[in-house]
């Protein structure tokens, strides 16, 4: 889906034209911006999304074992996004089932490690540690893509982690949980490097298919070692699949492929950091309580947002062929 107007992405991680423009790299209103913040404003929409699942996530996993809850949301996903659009499944070429599938496959295992990362480590301190793939992804970038980070994105990385930090912390050591944890925060910041590199000039569902369908694979074998039972155990459960299915998956990542073709992937990571925020609003809606800490919290991270909103540059464009759009 590539056009002019997008952020230049290098088509695969080896072998691209070298980079070495300020991250973020995408220009204001003009020039595509309108573009660039329906992005934006869409990436967003689906980063409340998954805060919303928090509350239906704890609620269903008590009745259902979180690996074969994760297999059953990614089934029902995948196949949703397959019945709505059979053709952009068929259209969808050898490169574009590899990639998707490598993309799914960091996915898969960051979920895979976050689940058995909670067996040893508390839940706020597993949110924190996966939060830090907003540091990672610029750190990958750097390296894979030889991108260069801009002072005001290392400045809004700083305002994301405390932030974070605030939200999610009381107190951290390091053990298994948390090594596993760590692990799963690099395997999303590379699902979100992945998807910027990978995205641009190409079918975005037919993306999302094989992310889905990769997953679900990686997530029943998961479960397969403690006996896999996809089939929810009553209604509430259904209700619960259906929801993350849906929305939290097959949407989600077809307006996550999409968006990643306008914004860079470190600016993609610093909105995802406001799954948190969302999560603890929506718990307070619902009753929770919210402390004056948590508040600073939330504050930071859209602080974080800002900074790396307002320190976004031009990108100085490459003269160089038009990616070919996906079959």
């Amino acid at each position: 889906m590539g056009t002019a107007e997008t952020d230049p992405q290098p088509s695969h991680f080896k072998g691209g034209p070298e980079r070495r423009d300020p991250i973020p790299a995408t220009s204001g209103l003009g020039q595509g911006g309108w573009r660039v913040l329906t992005a934006v404003v869409l990436l967003v929409g689906v980063t409340a999304v998954w805060g919303s699942t928090f509350l239906v996530i704890q609620d269903v996993t008590r009745r259902m074992p979180v690996l074969d809850f994760l297999a059953a949301r990614f089934v029902v996903g995948a196949l949703a996004l397959a019945l709505v659009r059979p053709r952009a499944v068929v259209r969808l070429d050898t490169a574009g089932w590899t990639r998707g599938a490598a993309l799914g496959l960091a996915l898969g295992v960051a979920y895979a490690l976050q689940a058995f990362g909670l067996h040893y480590t508390s839940a706020t301190v597993s949110a924190f540690i996966t939060g830090l793939f907003v540091v990672f992804t610029p750190l990958l970038a750097a390296v894979v893509l030889r991108q260069r980070v801009a002072l005001a994105t290392w400045a809004g990385l700083a305002l994301a982690v405390s932030g974070l930090g605030l939200l999610t912390l009381r107190g951290i050591s390091l053990g298994p949980g948390e090594l596993l944890t760590l692990g799963c925060a690099v395997c999303i910041a590379l699902q979100i490097l992945g998807t910027s590199a990978w995205a641009t000039g190409r079918n975005p569902y037919g993306l999302a298919f094989a992310q889905a369908l990769t997953v679900a694979v990686v997530a029943s074998a998961a479960a397969a070692v403690g006996g896999l039972n996809i089939v929810p155990p009553d209604a509430s459960s259904w209700l619960a699949v259906l929801w993350t299915a849906g929305f939290a998956t097959a949407a989600a990542l077809v307006i996550q492929t999409w968006a990643q073709t306008r914004i860079s992937a470190t600016r993609a990571a610093v909105i995802m950091t406001l799954e948190p925020v969302f999560t603890a609003v929506i718990g307070y809606l619902a009753g929770h309580g919210l402390t004056y800490r948590q508040v600073c919290g939330a504050g930071l991270v859209l602080g974080a947002m800002l900074v790396v909103e307002l320190g976004s540059t031009p990108a100085k464009r490459q003269h160089r062929p038009a990616a070919m759009p996906q079959r």
